[in-house]
């Protein structure tokens, strides 16, 4: 096998993989870096000029995996995408909102080059979309070579899929996102016991050592607690989410805590994104039984759009849970403003249920001490870090020992790390070197092919 990084800053983000298995081409995901902007935030598919790969697979619908299968499919536009059945259901959805908002950034900022792609684009794209179901091994024939495709559920968010291919006597396995334990919204990953020649794993959280008695039973349990303690002093509470998995996943554990009376029935507010994907999500429940949302848990909670307009420093008009994206704070999104608003008010709290880049607002409000002057850059606004600042171990992620063996697990020869920052690749690396095995570990460069 061949392999290429074509995420052009190695790290999270723009998550592209070109793989090579004899005469097959295989591109796994296309995705957008979400701190980057224009052609810079797109991996780089200039190897896919020499000649266009036979299938495209795409893991899940987040946007650092999914954001530029637009530009793919327009220069290779008749490549079949496979993706699972529940990613088919919400694919579409996203890539439209990834033009909307590619539009607003051109108004925004002068960004000429933007929007990367159109609507039409959206729609050619996915109608080359090839529909997945879990366990269901597939073949591509490519002269005189075969691959058989198969995915496993990888717990990750709705449709997430590790990914194995099989060449000859040699199988690869692609772990994608993943999250072994159940969440409320989607089971825990269902990965193949077996051995692998190749483990290609995700290292999100591989800088991150979980404290010890922080399950996440015992972190949600927490995160209601915090929710009515803050609610019972006056406050507000400010949970960021992704639009795609946190937010439902917030929603269900509301739900229930409120069916358990361990919250009261104060307002809920959420709009935008989020709320149209948990319709959509509705529909892979009925559709596919692989997602706990339904529509009634919105209607429930009785969930009510944000005010349209917030000024910095001043508290909105009711007092409310408020579930807003995004879960790091991007600038000019509804969590930021919101951010703005409560951050000086000591009665309220802003609750990170998920992984904050360290470099984006979220990562840096994370980091800072109580009573820092905080400046929020888009709104020329600063106040004071006033209010209650919490972290909860909730992540989509799995902890980064359960990653490591499972992969070592599957005795393989060779480890690949990706989708990590380097300090998270390089505690897979050390570990996997002092496991006393002879795995070798590959930790590529953006851009180089290796043999493996």
């Amino acid at each position: 096998m061949k392999l290429t990084d074509l995420n052009r800053y190695g790290g999270v983000g723009a998550s592209s993989m070109l793989v090579e298995l004899g005469g097959a081409r295989i591109l796994i995901d296309a995705g957008l870096h979400p701190k980057r902007s224009g052609r810079d935030a797109t991996p780089d598919l200039r190897l896919l000029e020499q000649r266009p790969p036979d299938l495209i697979i795409v893991t899940h619908c987040h946007l650092d995996h999914l954001g530029s299968l637009p530009l793919v499919v327009r220069q290779c536009p008749n490549v079949p995408v496979l993706m699972s059945v529940p990613s088919q259901l919400l694919a579409e959805r996203l890539l439209r909102n990834s033009v909307n908002v590619m539009k607003r950034e051109r108004e925004e900022k002068s960004a000429f080059d933007l929007p990367l792609y159109t609507m039409a684009e959206v729609d050619a794209t996915v109608a080359r979309i090839v529909p997945m179901l879990y366990g269901q091994p597939r073949k591509l024939s490519v002269g005189h070579d075969d691959v058989e495709i198969t995915f496993f559920p990888s717990g990750h968010v709705p449709g997430a899929a590790g990914v194995q291919l099989a060449h000859k006597h040699r199988t690869f396995f692609f772990t994608g996102d993943v999250q072994f334990d159940d969440q409320r919204l989607v089971g825990g990953a269902k990965f193949p016991s077996k051995r692998f020649d190749v483990v290609v794993t995700e290292t999100t959280r591989g800088a991150t050592e979980r404290d010890s008695g922080k399950d996440r039973a015992s972190e949600v349990a927490r995160l209601i607690r915090t929710i009515d303690h803050v609610i019972g002093r006056g406050g507000s509470v400010l949970i960021p989410v992704f639009a795609l998995g946190r937010m439902q996943e917030i929603f269900l554990l509301l739900h229930e805590a409120r069916l358990t009376k361990k919250l009261p029935p104060v307002p809920v507010f959420a709009a935008g994104l989020g709320m149209d994907l948990g319709d959509l999500m509705d529909d892979v429940a009925k559709k596919t039984g692989l997602c706990h949302f339904t529509r009634a848990v919105t209607k429930e909670l009785k969930v009510k759009p944000p005010p349209r307009k917030l000024t910095p420093g001043r508290e909105p008009g009711e007092k409310g849970i408020y579930v807003l994206s995004s879960g790091m704070l991007v600038e000019n999104t509804p969590s930021y403003a919101m951010a703005a608003s409560l951050l000086g008010h000591a009665a309220n709290a802003i609750c990170f249920v998920g992984y904050s880049d360290p470099d984006t607002p979220g990562g840096r409000l994370l980091a800072a001490r109580k009573g820092e002057t905080f400046v929020f850059d888009a709104l020329q606004f600063q106040t004071p870090v006033r209010c209650s600042i919490e972290r909860f171990e909730m992540t989509g992620h799995a902890d980064r020992e359960e990653l490591l063996e499972f992969a070592l697990h599957g005795e393989p020869r060779q480890i690949v790390l990706t989708h990590g920052d380097p300090p998270a690749r390089a505690w897979f690396a050390e570990q996997i070197a002092g496991a006393d095995s002879k795995v070798r570990v590959l930790d590529p460069v953006p851009g180089q092919t290796y043999e493996l």
